[in-house]
């Protein structure tokens, strides 16, 4: 009978075993399912391409199951995503070193006329000003750039974001306002010129 309960007991570790890896399994595939598309658009804001955006989205992924039985650990999901796609895609972009983004892309009006109802000539002031703010942004340092892309963009919290970039609260509400009036003064600057 103690021998009965001993392969009971071992049927039931390795069932045990089947089944906390089929769990981690389907808890990945849950965090790809909710969070996909904010770990791409983190990376899409640091590197923006699409296709280095699709690659440091997959490798966010890759690491998440080389790395998954850390999830047990894990208190948010959501800000661990953030943290590593934020790590992996800066990483990206210093390895590919410092090209700029596209934003002289002569085709780029084309393609917003064709994706909106507006007119060829809002359609085009739009994009000439989403263009120089992206380069307004792209100018910041590094410390104000990326607390204001992961709160404006991304729609984070501060506290969110002070994990993501290993700083506190405090110090991302301040970069996040300076980099706001930064901002403010160089426009106000440009449209004095204009």
């Amino acid at each position: 009978m103690i021998e009965g309960r001993r392969v009971l007991a071992g049927e039931l570790i390795l069932s045990g075993a089947a089944t906390a890896e089929r769990s981690l399994d389907e808890v990945i595939e849950e965090l790809v399912r909710q969070h996909s598309r904010l770990v791409y658009r983190i990376a899409y804001s640091v590197l923006h391409q699409h296709h280095d955006a699709e690659d440091a989205t997959q490798e966010t992924f890759m690491r998440v199951l080389r790395y998954g039985s850390k999830l047990v650990n894990v208190e948010d999901p959501k800000t661990w995503l953030a943290r590593i796609a934020w790590r992996v895609a800066v990483d990206r972009s210093k390895r590919r070193g410092n090209r700029e983004f596209p934003l002289d892309d002569p085709d780029r009006p084309v393609r917003e006329i064709a994706a909106c109802n507006a007119s060829a000539e809002q359609a085009l002031q739009n994009s000439q000003s989403g263009a120089a703010v992206e380069k307004l942004i792209a100018a910041l340092p590094e410390k104000l750039r990326a607390p204001l892309i992961l709160s404006a963009l991304q729609e984070m919290s501060p506290r969110e974001i002070a994990a993501t970039l290993n700083i506190n609260e405090a110090a991302v509400r301040s970069r996040i306002f300076r980099a706001r009036q930064t901002l403010k003064e160089k426009l106000a600057r440009r449209m004095r010129r204009e």
